[in-house]
């Protein structure tokens, strides 16, 4: 009989400090009088001075998918050698700091509603002596020290606190006692139960049924995240690749005056048309891309893209100023296509590789130092190709392999920005080809190296260099997409800086498009100043050889100003004022029969993208272009945008 009443005083504080603390909200509300807090408070204390091992809260780890703090009361007795830890929990309990009953109560209160919105992340800790805010001489330490050193079923907080003044509810409660039951019959399942004393297991059983209709909460919501799990691995697409995509919808104008003239003075197409007229009219095109992106260990992606658009740039003649980003593609004839077809992993920690086996560009493998606006020529950067990044990254491309070495490391410094890295290698137009004068060194490459120095995480800049080969006709700022015929090409600048043809329509002498070797530098750079406000740039130089003809000189450059989560998060406002690659000069100048025009064509771009949801925004935008075509006689060039950008 003595042994009963000594078990059941032992059982009694457990009960009575968990009702105590999960209760604090209910006692705000009720309307019992001082004396009956004082009251509990008095039998609580006297619980817990006849219990020669005192009681302790602890808290477990949420079984529920909501993030939550746990604790669970629970009551042992005696010290015993350290076993394996068991699940990580965090330690709490509510502990009368005075004798006040009404100071009492009002600190109930205030834990109670603090709820779960500082909920933060739990650390395992092996000894109540990690902990900074509980002293040997608290009751509370030898209470911790009894559950750490027997059971390891209490963690406390990640920077070395106890926490005992906060409450909790009766859901935490369960979920921490759940976790504890479960390591005790894991002790009695392995044979340990000599570990466990006949006391714990009746304090635990008393709590188990206390606590019954939370715990059958707790462990329904257990099965039922194991059921959906269950269901999506049996209707996943693939274990290792995952389907993105982005659907483009964009609604332009020409809002200009037309072009009449060439870089060389004459008039564009049928010389009795109205020279500066503006036969453009509204478009809505689209374009569309799907990503399969696979991964094998987590670390590597495998990259298949492809693409359907209809895009078309308005009817400008050779320059390909103001060109917009979905409109680089051309018109698929709504018959999708391969694009990037690349495959990238980490070598090291350190230095990663990237193979291309179709379409690949610099960007794919070199950083580009133009955040916010570069988006891979996708729907959520900047309108234009010109703005998307420095021309230079656009000279070849194709099938090849590039390095990125990260001296810091990757993931070092947080923020918009790489680590500081070196970054080179090596691309062929005409990697498939086995013809003569093709393949992997016969034909149209590019070389490219750079050095990116990230010396803070609100600062970047880089250093580039671009050598090319390109074949009669290919010479261009297109990602190496030239297809030989001489067309002019290009995603940015003026016909004459994009295209050795567009040179030689100049000639008295009639010849054919000229072999081309360049040489291209570039800087770039961008600087965060606050949060809300990115200043950036970039100047590139190209000195290109005509073979035959002589040396040219084409520059291009540009700031930019970027000001993201503008009157939301998520939006993004954009101005960028420069001039696209034009042909500064050349050295066979005089070969021309009328000479070439040499007008500053200034691009100046604004845009503002609306983010309505994750998945879906709004950007409408402006794009002008002033003497167009390096040729002050022509009408500027005005594009009002309208572009909404769907992603899955």
């Amino acid at each position: 009989m003595s042994k009963f009443l000594w078990s059941s005083l032992l059982i009694s504080p457990a009960v009575l400090g968990a009702t105590l603390v999960v209760s604090a909200s209910a006692m705000a509300a009720d309307t019992q009088s001082n004396a009956e807090a004082v009251n509990l408070q008095g039998i609580a204390e006297k619980a817990i001075a006849v219990n020669p091992e005192p009681l302790v809260t602890a808290a477990l780890e949420p079984i529920s998918a909501a993030s939550m703090e746990l604790s669970v009361p629970v009551a042992l007795d005696q010290a015993q050698p350290n076993l394996v830890k068991a699940p990580e929990v965090v330690a709490q309990t509510a502990t009368p700091e005075n004798n006040n009953p009404a100071s009492t109560l009002e600190q109930l209160n205030q834990y109670s509603s603090e709820g779960l919105v500082n909920a933060e992340a739990q650390g395992q800790v092996t000894s109540v002596s990690q902990l900074s805010d509980v002293q040997p001489t608290d009751w509370a330490f030898q209470a911790l020290q009894s559950l750490v050193e027997r059971y390891g079923c209490i963690a406390g907080y990640p920077d070395g606190t106890y926490r005992g003044n906060r409450a909790m509810t009766r859901y935490e409660f369960a979920a921490g006692l759940n976790a504890c039951l479960e390591r005790v019959n894991e002790l009695i399942a392995a044979g340990t139960t000599n570990l466990v004393s006949r006391e714990d297991l009746a304090a635990l059983q008393k709590l188990q049924e206390e606590f019954a209709a939370e715990l059958a909460t707790l462990r329904g919501r257990v099965d039922a995240l194991e059921a959906r799990t269950a269901e999506l691995e049996a209707n996943q697409f693939s274990t290792t690749t995952k389907l993105t995509g982005e659907a483009i919808f964009a609604l332009s104008d020409d809002f200009g005056g037309g072009l009449g003239f060439s870089a060389f003075g004459r008039t564009i197409g049928n010389r009795d048309r109205n020279i500066g007229s503006n036969n453009n009219e509204a478009v809505f095109q689209q374009r569309v891309r799907l990503n399969l992106n696979t991964s094998f260990t987590g670390k590597d992606l495998l990259l298949t893209r492809l693409q359907v658009g209809n895009g078309q740039n308005f009817n400008f003649g050779s320059t390909k100023e103001g060109l917009q980003t979905w409109q680089a593609v051309g018109n698929t004839g709504n018959t999708f296509t391969l694009d990037s077809l690349l495959y990238k992993f980490p070598a090291t920690n350190r230095l990663n590789v990237t193979i291309a086996a179709n379409a690949g560009t610099w960007d794919d493998i070199i950083p580009t130092v133009n955040p916010y606006f570069e988006d891979f020529d996708g729907g959520n950067g900047a309108l234009t190709s010109f703005a998307q990044r420095n021309p230079i990254y656009r000279l070849g491309g194709g099938a090849g392999i590039g390095f990125d070495y990260a001296f810091g490391g990757r993931g070092l410094l947080g923020g918009i920005f790489g680590p500081t890295s070196f970054s080179f290698g090596y691309l062929a137009a005409t990697a498939a080809s086995p013809a003569e004068s093709d393949g992997l060194f016969g034909g149209d490459y590019a070389a490219m190296a750079q050095l990116t120095f990230t010396p803070t995480k609100n600062l970047q800049f880089a250093l580039s260099y671009n050598h090319g080969y390109f074949d009669r006709g290919n010479f261009g700022f297109d990602n190496g997409s030239a297809n030989g015929t001489g067309t002019l090409g290009g995603f940015t600048g003026t016909g004459v800086a994009n295209s050795i043809n567009g040179l030689t329509e100049g000639f008295g002498d009639g010849t054919r498009p000229k072999r081309v070797t360049s040489s291209s530098y570039g800087l770039e750079a961008s600087m965060r100043l606050n949060r809300r406000f990115v200043l950036g740039g970039w100047v590139g130089y190209t000195a290109a050889r005509v073979i035959g003809i002589g040396d040219a000189k084409i520059w291009n450059y540009a700031v930019t100003l970027a000001f993201p989560d503008l009157g939301k998060e998520g939006n993004l406002g954009g101005i960028v004022i420069g001039r696209e690659p034009y042909l500064a000069s050349i050295d066979a100048a005089d070969k021309f029969d009328n000479g070439y025009g040499n007008d500053s064509s200034w691009h100046i771009e604004g845009f503002y993208k609306l983010q309505l949801t994750d998945n879906i925004s709004v950007t409408p935008g402006v794009v002008w272009i002033t003497n167009p075509n390096q040729n002050d006689d022509n009408d500027d060039i005005i594009i009002g945008t309208l572009r909404t950008t769907f992603t899955f």
